[in-house]
């Protein structure tokens, strides 16, 4: 008599990673970035970031208990989002904006799709994208105590010169977690090492962005000004911490490339041409809605279709 197996729905492969360390392990990877936001911006850089946490997990505890569906705070994604979310905020905003971002963040973007996994979009990018639209004047202003003027990016588009020095170590204006990139770099080598993340998505979309510029900028080769596009407006934070983020990103390997391609030219084509100096997070969010086309083209065909008849 043959045996017969129960085969069950995919996935076949498992992994001891949980949900729950996962998230913790991007914790810990922006820890570098929060801990010198605070210290270049002061104690008001650390306010933002305690209510912005606060405000999405106390967010996403009220809508589960409304909806009367079981909680999910303990899977620590909330607080991932609200820190992301924080990092994205310049330390000038008020303690209000912190609560309606990370109110729409959770509410809006995530759990209005059904959670974890199921958003179409990074939510703390939705919420920022949201923020400056409603709030320009206060999302653009990043002048505080200890450093005011324009962001590197703005004075580069205007045509001076900037210090690389400065835009490497962070010592420059910008939001709370985007100036360092040692400190970013840091925190995405723990992501790598760890293999939250690897190399697909944040490779190709740097190199990506390095050819565009090289080819529409008019600097050519020019070695400054592509390391200042790369160690300005937030590129580390959204290609290792955001492009990452495994529910907006596609699901295959060559999709991931092209997901890759795609943040490249269009953060090119924001900061080139657009209006704004910056441009990250409006391309992660564009190529985030990209995703379910790009993974129909790039889904391998089932097994035994496809092939020529013999």
């Amino acid at each position: 008599m043959s045996e017969f197996r129960q085969v069950s729905s995919n996935p076949h492969i498992r992994s001891k990673n949980t949900t729950n360390l996962i998230m913790l392990l991007v914790i810990i990877s922006l820890l570098p970035s929060a801990i010198f936001g605070i210290y270049h911006f002061g104690f008001r850089a650390a306010v933002i970031i305690i209510i912005t946490v606060l405000s999405c997990v106390i967010s996403e505890v009220l809508f589960q208990w409304i909806a009367k569906r079981k909680q999910t705070v303990g899977d620590f994604s909330a607080i991932v989002t609200g820190l992301l979310l924080a990092m994205n905020l310049p330390a000038t905003v008020p303690w209000w904006i912190c609560v309606i971002g990370g109110s729409f963040a959770i509410i809006v973007v995530k759990m209005a799709f059904g959670g974890i996994g199921k958003n179409f979009m990074n939510p703390a990018l939705g919420a920022r994208c949201f923020l400056v639209i409603s709030f320009a004047s206060i999302m653009t202003n990043f002048n505080v105590d200890t450093m005011s003027g324009a962001t590197p990016l703005a004075v580069l588009k205007a045509g001076d010169a900037v210090v690389l020095k400065d835009m490497v170590v962070g010592n420059i204006q910008g939001t709370i977690g985007e100036t360092s990139v040692i400190a970013l770099l840091l925190g995405a080598s723990i992501l790598l090492f760890t293999r939250v993340i690897d190399l697909r998505i944040p490779a190709t979309y740097l190199i990506s962005f390095i050819i565009f510029i090289v080819l529409f900028s008019g600097k050519g080769l020019d070695i400054r000004f592509i390391v200042a596009h790369l160690s300005g407006g937030g590129l580390m934070l959204g290609a290792f911490f955001m492009a990452t983020d495994y529910s907006t990103r596609p699901i295959t390997v060559k999709g991931q490339y092209v997901f890759g391609i795609c943040l490249g030219l269009l953060t090119g084509l924001f900061r080139l041409f657009g209006a704004s100096a910056e441009g990250v997070s409006y391309a992660i969010i564009i190529s985030n809605l990209l995703v379910p086309l790009i993974e129909s083209f790039t889904l391998p065909k089932e097994f035994g279709k496809g092939g020529e008849r013999v």
